[in-house]
């Protein structure tokens, strides 16, 4: 696995490749859309969750010890991923705010935060992928011993 370029590295091959500081900066500006598209996947993610917990949770927390905590857990990671995600990539900093005389340096602070956001959402992703499979494990312990659903019958 390569390891990644430093800042100023990534910032100077940019402006070779790219020729200018703006359209370098239209690069990462793609680059800052990928990661708020995808933490608002994790957000989806993490309200589907919680929405389903509060439907069926109880149910299947009641079927066993294994249930109640693995609900807890799940609970628990999923709370975390929304905390980091509004703590993290949330959080706003436009790309006009990085000010510096030397482009290179300029585009190297853009890429630093860039790379910080990316380091979010990576903990994001996990945490709430954590909570999903806390949730299927108690989904599964549910299935394997929950109480059998009693049937409406047909007639008398």
């Amino acid at each position: 696995m390569a390891l990644r370029p430093s800042a100023d590295d990534e910032a100077r091959h940019l402006l070779a490749l790219y020729g200018s500081p703006s359209e370098v900066g239209k690069v990462l500006a793609i680059q800052f859309t990928v990661i708020q598209s995808r933490t608002q996947l994790v957000m989806t993610m993490a309200t589907i969750i919680l929405s389903v917990s509060g439907f069926s949770g109880p149910r299947i927390a009641n079927s066993g010890l294994f249930a109640r905590e693995a609900m807890i857990f799940g609970l628990c990671f999923v709370l975390l991923a929304v905390v980091f995600t509004l703590a993290g990539s949330l959080r706003i900093n436009f790309l006009t705010q990085f000010m510096h005389p030397d482009p290179v340096q300029r585009l190297s602070m853009m890429i630093t935060y860039r790379n910080r956001k990316t380091a979010w959402y990576v903990w994001q992703l996990a945490l709430v992928v954590g909570g999903l499979a806390c949730f299927v494990g108690a989904l599964i312990s549910y299935l394997l011993h929950g109480q059998p659903v009693a049937l409406p019958t047909l007639g008398p």
